[in-house]
């Protein structure tokens, strides 16, 4: 294999990670609308910026997130560098009746057209999801060890389109040996997300499979490791854990950080794969996190004492953990009960220190 830049991963940009959601598709609506509106005008900063403005207009969010948001619809596919078009699909995509709809479409848009090098004014015409999809073919499984392993390589020097077991191993080594999972733990969220909605393939804990190899592998038990959120029952727990903040709060915010933020993540204590139904919808089970917090949580790089002090990962960067302490950030102890304990000593035991290396 041939030298290279292991710092030149795969940059897939996630401004949105419901590609359901009314702010994915307001944004790519507008963009559409925004290419056939002005498909003779070459293109130039101006005229991205004027876009920029129109989406900002509209969904109301700072202008690097609306850049993040634009190059996540060109890195995924549904439109084209420098504005020039759109594929045919993203139309039936903005016109789709019901969200299974729109997850077929999904994959056949990222798998025809994505590329994570692409931008706004760069055409990459590196396919790293057929890339990784070739070598899932080849391996029949990849952990998230191999996948994370995977955004080290650049493609364009693996002239088969995949990579063999014996390969995927050296690639292994290197992401510990730069600790890669710790430093770009987002990118890496972003990629697991997109994989996660597409059509026949499937995770099964914690490893990716073709739905139907996994099938064959573990048949009946399938169906209960991939158990999916009560959309409902999911809004109710979310609804419950936001009273509950108020209720302390006099408003909507962060259980540890004290700001209202707009988006708040209703995050699981024990993670919803392992809990039992019962465990997945107890409010109990979960706390009102920011984006970021929520992410340091869920992959085990920090957690809580039972008196509510964050307890740092040792692999956690110090300049993440100085930030925090000077913050003086802890989850605020009128929200631990009892049953917030349990759970927490849970996540002490099997999520901290544990899931980051495989997220």
């Amino acid at each position: 294999m041939n030298e290279q830049n292991y710092e030149d991963y795969w940059s897939l940009t996630n401004a949105f990670t419901d590609y359901n959601g009314d702010k994915f598709l307001s944004t790519l609506k507008i963009c559409v609308d925004f290419i056939d509106e002005f498909k003779n005008e070459i293109y130039s900063p101006e005229k991205y910026t004027r876009l920029q403005l129109r989406i900002q207009e509209v969904i109301d969010i700072e202008l690097i997130s609306v850049r993040k948001a634009i190059n996540q619809l060109v890195k995924m596919g549904f439109i084209n560098s420098f504005l020039i078009s759109y594929q045919k699909e993203t139309i039936e995509y903005l016109d789709a009746k019901t969200n299974r709809k729109r997850e077929t479409l999904l994959s056949k848009i990222v798998y025809s057209y994505s590329s994570f090098n692409k931008s706004i004014n760069d055409d990459s015409k590196l396919h790293q999801l057929n890339f990784l999809i070739d070598t899932l073919v080849e391996v029949g499984k990849l952990t998230k060890e191999d996948i994370i392993a995977l955004m080290l390589v650049d493609i364009a020097n693996v002239e088969k389109g995949y990579l063999t077991r014996i390969e995927l191993n050296h690639y292994v080594i290197i992401a510990n040996q730069i600790n890669f999972i710790e430093r770009k733990y987002n990118q890496i969220g972003y990629l697991t997300n997109l994989l996660r909605k597409l059509d026949d393939i499937v995770f099964v804990s914690n490893e990716l499979y073709f739905t139907e190899d996994a099938k064959q592998i573990f048949g009946e038990n399938l169906e209960i490791t991939l158990r999916k959120r009560n959309p409902y029952l999911h809004l109710i727990y979310k609804n419950q854990l936001k009273e509950e903040s108020f209720s302390i709060f006099e408003g909507e915010k962060c259980m540890v950080e004290k700001l209202s933020y707009p988006t708040l993540i209703a995050s699981h204590i024990k993670p919803f794969i392992r809990s039992t139904d019962e465990e997945a919808y107890d409010k109990n089970n979960g706390i009102l996190l920011s984006r970021n917090i929520d992410s340091l949580f869920d992959l085990g790089y920090i957690t809580f004492s039972d008196e509510g002090e964050i307890i740092f990962a040792n692999h956690l960067k110090q300049d993440v953990k100085d930030y925090i302490q000077n913050s003086d950030y802890s989850l605020d102890n009128r929200f631990i009960n009892s049953k917030r304990i349990e759970y927490l000593e849970y996540h002490r035991n099997e999520v901290f220190e544990k899931r980051y290396k495989y997220a």
